[in-house]
């Protein structure tokens, strides 16, 4: 555990890519998303984009919390929520997948040895109910995916953990979106997509075996 918080400086700065233009160019930003607003992009596109980013998030640093709240503030909570459930969910079977047919080496690509082997440990004391613990920690929850396709945990298992979890995830964080637009809040609302999966990482400290 102590490895994770040495690289939650990092995390941080990964986390807030999108968010430091809104600190330096705040008023061309503002005008620029009031064009955007004024002509959107189609919503297919839209949800596409939201998708294809979500489903390479378990093989890039992509900032899912970040893209979902951004869902969210584009598309509408509902229409937020539903792609950024279908993204989260292809990202996480591809994954599984991987780890299932290709095993330790796959994952060892992804993650590193010391995170797949806490996350072994913690799958052995909690069963699939790990993917639901894990789902809104960065790093984590990528962990946890590989993890129990190494064990070979059966898709009957795998699929009801991860739908649940990442629908209450994709509803939370696209709900917050479409506030923001309603608000014109979206540089708070990125922040708090930012600050809140190191929080709850920083939380998992009292659980995760060290």
């Amino acid at each position: 555990m102590r490895e994770l918080f040495r690289t939650l400086p990092l995390m941080c700065v990964v986390l807030l890519v999108p968010v430091l233009p809104f600190l330096f160019f705040g008023g061309q930003l503002e005008d620029w998303l009031r064009g955007v607003a004024e002509d959107p992009p189609s919503v297919a596109a839209t949800a596409a984009l939201v998708i294809g980013l979500l489903a390479t998030d378990i093989l890039l640093p992509i900032p899912s919390s970040v893209v979902s709240t951004l869902s969210g503030w584009q598309l509408g909570w509902w229409r937020g929520t539903l792609a950024t459930w279908v993204g989260m969910n292809l990202g996480a079977v591809i994954g599984f997948a991987l780890a299932r047919r290709w095993g330790q080496p796959f994952a060892l690509w992804f993650s590193s040895g010391k995170d797949l082997d806490r996350m072994r440990e913690v799958s052995e004391r909690y069963g699939p109910l790990v993917l639901v613990l894990t789902r809104a920690m960065p790093v984590f929850a990528e962990a946890s995916v590989l993890i129990s396709g190494i064990h070979q945990l059966s898709w009957r298992r795998f699929l009801p953990a991860i739908l649940l979890s990442n629908l209450g995830i994709a509803i939370a964080y696209s709900a917050l979106g479409e506030y923001a637009q309603r608000h014109q809040w979206l540089p708070f609302a990125l922040g708090v997509s930012i600050g809140l999966p190191v929080l709850i990482a920083a939380a998992a400290k009292r659980w995760l075996p060290e």
